[in-house]
């Protein structure tokens, strides 16, 4: 009897393998400011109930009006960064599938407002998407720590 609760106690004692420790710190940083922005961008729908005009942006595209076509859009991207960052901080199995999809969605949406926006829009005006500068290394960190994100055991 005393031998097997000695056994259940034993799983306390092993050390962690933590897969948060494969991320850099400005993946750690981003992963907090993506968490809460996308409660802000669940807040926003609520507010905007109550409130004629809310400013949302986010890789050129903006909107002063969450319930239209490039408001919910604006929200599906928040919701799907703070999705990845959520999937990332708490070490999910899939996060690196998840944050590779944020990262190559994030790109593609870059380029699509500097290439295709300045000819759908009234000001016609070209706009470099800083956001990219980001995004390329993002995607290229995840995909090198992916094989040892998934040969970790799972916690």
């Amino acid at each position: 009897m005393n031998q097997e609760l000695e056994s259940k106690f034993d799983e306390f004692d092993k050390p962690e393998i933590v897969r948060r420790k494969l991320l850099p710190w400005w993946i750690k940083v981003f992963c907090w400011i993506f968490m809460i922005l996308s409660v802000f961008a669940i807040g926003t729908l609520i507010t905007n109930l109550f409130v004629d005009n809310v400013n949302l942006s986010i890789y050129g595209f903006s909107t002063n009006n969450a319930y239209s076509g490039v408001g919910f859009f604006i929200i599906a991207i928040m919701l799907l960064k703070g999705f990845a960052a959520f999937s990332l901080w708490f070490e999910r199995p899939n996060a690196i599938m998840i944050a590779k999809i944020d990262a190559i969605v994030g790109v593609a949406i870059c380029i699509a407002s500097m290439f295709i926006l300045p000819f759908t829009t009234a000001n016609g005006h070209f706009s470099l998407r800083l956001e990219i500068i980001l995004l390329i290394p993002y995607y290229l960190k995840v995909n090198n720590i992916e094989y040892e994100w998934d040969n970790l055991e799972s916690l």
